[in-house]
């Protein structure tokens, strides 16, 4: 007997493994573009060595969807395939139609309960074995990959294909199969029908509350096909659209919201791929019009709608719930920009319109304006909502006001909640959102390495989704890494990729992010006048320039940097306003900033006190790379001060915590005051090889090139894979052959292997 399996195309919400990596695919390509393109063909080389050519120049540049038609995408390779399906026996070729009308585009699971039901003899598929197009098992039938189950289901008659479907839809009378048997029956319809459109619209709806967007999509896209009225067909494909987003086809997505014209929808892709400001304009007006054609309840990660729609009607009002998730993206629109000023704008409007708003806009809205008070209140309440279950939007607010407060430990709360919940709710676009601003936490919080890991996975994720804004804001956050573990050409060349795209879309908060990124690295360095000259530049904030919430962050570094070049007046100013917002918040970790910064304006043994109130108030906080960054500083100051045994004790600690979170640069100056106090410091030996798991002695950028390294994959391919150049993957390997005591990639693999066995 056989049983039904999903399609063995390549899982579309994973990194492609290393022979998808894109060989022959040209270098120029964006990246974002590369990684969809070997999305959109199922991880084939040679499809995408078909498509390449036939993309127009705003296509490979990123600026307008990809195609997602099969026919399109590769139509030499599905030539060939369909002419080897034709050259099967028909009872064979129809066994292979109805296996993949069963998993092709909508995966139902009802093959078998069909073979039974047509009482079709299986013995036929061996001819498909023997010809190495498809072959059974005890799992089911699996074609040889994607391309050959296309080719299968296009090769068969327009009337072959209704009747499998109708079969399918037949079987499929399980409980919660509803909607699968709709998607069958509307496929297996003659043309237009009216009662068929409303009961795909009302599958649609059972589909999206399962969190089954693709299904959703597909259902609702069907509907608009078999509809005569243009209004209702521009409705359905909005929410066709709004399905699309939500599961990750960002290019599927944007061409079917090209036959509408929906504020909330173009706004929305502007916010993830385009120009931000731009993004703002059109989800306000959408606020403004109170717009609701369907793409709305589409666009939020979840719906908990509860009733069935009984007709395709579009209610004539716009739900709260809607207009509020309009302003939440506005905000992120606002955010994104560096301009909160619009934030204050879009209180406005929501003020108007008579709407109650998610805290974090009030907040950064009052942040803007210097009420610190009122902006403590509206951003505690809306970090307050980060409870396990909830919208996913609303949670990566919750986790922004958050992080607003220096509240990390409930930032990373929110954001993981955030990650999980869109998860669960098939919202994959949500994921790699909620993991751009958990960087930050992860960041502070001293642990680099994980963090770095799974910023890249989200970075994948990003591009793969065709969120390429949000891709700008994780190579930055990249380089806030690279700058934190000492990989000075990582952080330059991150940090340079993300300023480039982030100055021509008019992203503020990840070119700020990267010029901090520099300016940490500079620091870390010994570089102060530098990086004081870049932090300066943060004072300046603006659409794609800087960002304010970056300048609070940074003036802690800013004021080091400038004492220790020797300028402090601009610094003593923007302390003044970093007080007073550390004082409005009550965060440990922002108190302690402060009175560290104190402790540097100040003059000899007046420092001391502020450094230990610093150190006090860091022991009730969350951010341990920056407590041990105090305790270099207090460390240095006690040196000055000859003395000299509470300061050895001091640089002691900062040099452990150093060593620990794997930041070399801020070790290497915890030794050299080490040294100045008389009290050499070796380096730290790396055990020799084999002592412990290699894993523990690198990076998690250098564990993943290692790891492709040592499967075989070249420099250059690696570089394509990690979106870095060839230069610095060999500086990579460089380095992980120093830190692993080896010389050769063979002793590479084989130490890997043994970490990996043991």
């Amino acid at each position: 007997m056989l049983t039904p399996v999903n399609p063995t195309s390549l899982d579309r919400t994973s990194p492609p493994s290393r022979t998808d990596t894109g060989r022959t695919l040209d270098p120029a390509l964006p990246e974002g573009v590369r990684i969809r393109m070997l999305r959109a063909v199922y991880g084939d080389p040679r499809a995408a060595a078909e498509l390449l050519p036939r993309l127009t120049p705003r296509q490979a540049a990123g600026l307008d969807p990809l195609p997602t038609e099969p026919a399109y995408l590769a139509p030499e390779l599905l030539t060939r395939y369909r002419r080897g399906i034709r050259a099967l026996p028909d009872d064979t070729r129809l066994l292979l139609l109805l296996a993949a009308a069963d998993q092709y585009p909508v995966a139902t699971h009802a093959f078998l309960r069909a073979v039974a039901a047509g009482r079709l003899d299986t013995r036929p598929l061996e001819a498909a074995e023997t010809a190495g197009v498809a072959y059974a098992t005890a799992g089911g039938v699996v074609f040889r990959d994607a391309w050959t189950r296309i080719a299968a289901y296009e090769t068969g008659s327009p009337a072959d294909r209704r009747d499998v479907h109708r079969l399918l839809a037949r079987v499929l009378r399980a409980e919660g199969e509803t909607p699968r048997r709709s998607w069958h029956r509307g496929a297996g319809a003659l043309g237009p029908s009216v009662r068929l459109t409303a009961e795909l619209h009302t599958a649609a709806h059972q589909a999206r509350d399962a969190g089954e967007h693709p299904l959703a999509c597909a259902l609702v896209e069907r509907a608009a096909a078999l509809s005569l009225d243009p209004r209702e067909q521009s409705r359905l494909l909005n929410r066709a659209a709004g399905d699309a987003w939500q599961s990750g086809e960002g290019d599927r997505a944007r061409r079917l919201a090209a036959a509408t014209d929906s504020d909330a929808l173009n706004g929305v892709f502007a916010l993830r791929a385009g120009n931000a400001a731009e993004s703002f304009d059109a989800l306000l007006t959408a606020v403004a019009r109170r717009e609701l054609d369907g793409s709305g309840a589409d666009l939020r990660p979840v719906s908990r709608s509860t009733e069935v729609p009984r007709t395709i009607a579009v209610p004539p009002t716009p739900s709260p719930d809607h207009a509020v998730h309009l302003l939440a993206r506005a905000t992120e629109a606002a955010i994104y920009t560096g301009d909160l000023r619009r934030c204050r704008e879009a209180a406005a409007v929501a003020s108007r319109a008579g709407i109650v708003p998610h805290g974090t806009l009030g907040g950064l809205a009052a942040a803007f304006e210097g009420r610190y008070e009122d902006a403590r209140d509206l951003l505690k309440a809306a970090a307050g909502r980060c409870g396990p279950g909830g919208d996913p939007t609303l949670l990566i607010h919750a986790g922004i006001a958050a992080l607003m407060l220096g509240d990390h430990t409930r930032a990373t709360t929110a954001t993981v909640r955030a990650a999980a919940s869109a998860r669960a709710r098939g919202a994959t676009v949500v994921v790699a959102q909620a993991m751009e601003f958990r960087a930050y936490a992860e960041f502070w919080t001293g642990h680099p390495r994980a963090a770095e890991t799974a910023t890249a996975d989200a970075l994948w994720q990003a591009h793969a989704t065709g969120q390429d804004n949000g891709a700008c804001h994780l190579q930055a956050a990249l380089a806030m890494f690279a700058a934190l573990t000492g990989d000075g050409d990582v952080c330059r060349e991150r940090a340079a990729a993300a300023r480039s795209y982030a100055l021509g879309r008019g992203l503020g908060l990840p070119a700020a992010l990267a010029q901090w990124a520099l300016a940490y690295l500079d620091l870390s360095s010994g570089r102060f006048a530098a990086a004081a000259a870049r932090l300066r530049a943060l004072a300046g904030f603006g659409p794609g320039h800087g960002h304010r919430a970056i300048r609070h962050l940074a003036t802690p570094h800013y004021v080091e940097a400038a004492v220790r070049s020797g300028d402090t007046r601009i610094a003593r100013a923007a302390h003044a306003d970093y007080d007073r917002w550390a004082r409005a918040v009550r965060s440990p970790d922002d108190l302690a900033l402060s009175a560290r910064c104190r402790a540097l304006l100040a003059p000899g043994d007046e420092a001391v006190e502020h450094y230990r109130t610093a150190l006090d108030l860091h022991a009730r906080g969350t951010r341990d790379f920056e407590r041990a960054r105090t305790e270099l500083l207090f460390g240095g100051a006690l040196r000055r001060l000859r003395r000299r045994t509470e300061a050895r004790d001091r640089l002691h600690t900062s040099l452990e915590a150093f060593e620990s979170f794997g930041a070399p640069h801020c070790a290497a100056q915890a030794r050299a005051e080490l040294r100045a106090l008389g009290t050499p410091v070796a380096a730290t030996v790396l055990p020799a090889p084999g002592a412990l798991d290699p894993t523990t002695r690198l990076t998690a950028q250098q564990l993943m090139v290692a790891r492709m390294a040592a499967d075989g994959a070249t420099n250059r391919e690696i570089a394509v894979r990690l979106a870095l150049s060839p230069r610095t993957i060999d500086h990579h390997l460089r380095g992980v052959f120093s830190r692993l005591g080896i010389r050769s990639r063979i002793e590479l693999v084989r130490l890997l292997a043994e970490g990996e066995a043991s």
